[in-house]
């Protein structure tokens, strides 16, 4: 059975980010853990912690599908490397994080919500601490 990916999709998935303590949600594509391509949204509010991380041997790509969400990169000493907000309404659209690469999100705008594609399986030792900077 497919899944249409609409506003309705959207809200739900912003109305749940904003009734987690963590102030995000996934709503998975991929029915198992162990599957090989991990597809979802990800819907962020304000204010959620997503700690400055990499992933040793996985690529990811977001695509903005509402809002605003800033995505910086960093060097292993903690500088940035890029910054850039996400925004269909600016012609920003996505970006692709080769494996490796230091990088955190802040959402900018209630109701932020991205595609996100990376390879499975979910293993947690694969994503390799927090960077302090």
């Amino acid at each position: 059975m497919t899944t249409i990916i609409n506003e309705q999709l959207l809200d739900e998935s912003t109305r749940r980010a904003q009734n987690s303590p963590r102030l995000r949600m996934n709503y998975n594509f991929h029915h198992s853990l162990d599957e090989l391509c991990h597809r979802m949204l990800n819907a962020v509010e304000p204010g959620t912690d997503v700690p400055i991380h990499r992933h040793p041997t996985k690529d990811e790509s977001f695509v903005i599908l509402r809002g605003k969400i800033r995505l910086t990169t960093y060097n292993d000493d903690g500088s940035i490397i890029e910054s850039v907000v996400l925004c269909q309404e600016d012609g920003v659209f996505g970006v692709d994080i080769p494996k490796g690469v230091w990088h955190k999100l802040e959402s900018l705008e209630s109701g932020s919500v991205i595609f996100e594609c990376k390879e499975g399986p979910f293993v947690p030792h694969e994503i390799e601490g927090v960077l302090k900077v």
